[in-house]
């Protein structure tokens, strides 16, 4: 099953400052800042929502193709998805701008200062799904993820031209889109992704019902943090999905993602939609537990254990022959 992730393609530029920004504020000089702030740790990490579910997908053993927009400055990041199982070659890379950045700078206090530059993500409108398709023998299925506003109603519109089933998955743009263009993105959908927070938002959005949504797309899975998830469908009983015991909840960046690559991963495998879904919660505890959307590192039989510790024999049996 050839699987296609579209999406924002990112670095993260994360620093440290020792003291509080209130002290360096001046109350009746707040019209005219001009500061610096001496950090003293500066952490650079690889992100944006399409790498990270690929990265993901990889670590499982499936080759997603990875379609984007980035910049020149990509050539090391693409070495560490590539050896990572990725298939970087449809990635757009810009002749004038630089990969989308995230510069934040964190206080004593946990307050931040941040900045998201969007870069090189403004050019992925410019990719043709059917390029892609025709370099790989054919797409079953694109994730269209958070990106370019214009590339995901682009990429929208040539998965129901051209038949490609898609899935939607709106997570950080949901905010700025208006209802007309969520229906867009979604209607038609093979798969809507989304949160419980988001959930309602789509539904205020666009003025549709929960049973409305239904009709327009095949199947709904929503994600509820320390719940697990939810999968709804037409005329079929939900399917809920528990959460395996955490070690430690590290940081919970990343999370979403990393569900995702593993429901995408147990599709391309052809299990059911429960079986997905665990394998999504699984790898979405990996993450969790670990800083950084892609520092995690999967070892098959420590995977497996917890599997089955979660899910059972049964379960882990199905998804075993897959790992192995």
């Amino acid at each position: 099953m050839r699987i296609a992730v579209s999406g924002s393609i990112a670095t993260d530029h994360l620093m440290t400052f020792p003291g509080r920004f209130a002290d360096q504020l001046v109350a009746d000089q707040l019209h005219t800042i001009s500061l610096s702030f001496l950090v003293d740790q500066l952490d650079v990490r690889r992100g944006g929502v399409a790498p990270n579910i690929c990265f993901g997908m990889g670590q499982l053993g499936i080759r997603p193709i990875l379609v984007g927009a980035a910049g020149s400055d990509f050539e090391e990041y693409r070495a560490w998805l590539d050896r990572h199982g990725v298939d970087t070659h449809s990635v757009h890379i810009s002749e004038v701008l630089h990969t989308a950045r995230f510069v934040c700078t964190t206080d004593a206090d946990h307050n931040q200062l941040g900045s998201f530059y969007t870069g090189a993500m403004s050019e992925a409108r410019l990719i043709e799904l059917q390029t892609v398709a025709e370099r790989v023998g054919g797409l079953d299925l694109v994730l269209i993820g958070a990106d370019d506003p214009e590339a995901m109603i682009r990429h929208t519109e040539e998965c129901r031209t051209r038949g490609i089933p898609f899935a939607a998955d709106f997570s950080q743009q949901i905010a700025r889109m208006d209802g007309e263009n969520i229906r867009l993105l979604m209607e038609g959908a093979t798969y809507l992704f989304n949160n419980e927070y988001e959930a309602g938002l789509i539904e205020s959005k666009t003025g549709w019902t929960a049973e409305e949504i239904l009709t327009k797309v095949g199947t709904r899975v929503t994600t509820l943090g320390s719940n697990g998830v939810r999968i709804e469908r037409v005329g079929e009983p939900d399917i809920e999905v528990g959460v395996p015991e955490e070690k430690v909840k590290a940081d919970p960046t990343g999370v979403g993602d990393a569900f995702r690559a593993g429901f995408l991963a147990g599709l391309a495998w052809g299990v059911d939609l429960e079986r997905a879904a665990q394998v999504g919660c699984m790898l979405a505890t990996l993450v969790i537990e670990t800083v950084g959307t892609q520092e995690y590192e999967l070892h098959r039989s420590p995977f497996m254990d917890r599997f089955t510790k979660a899910y059972g024999h049964d379960a882990a049996a199905e998804v075993r022959q897959h790992l192995l």
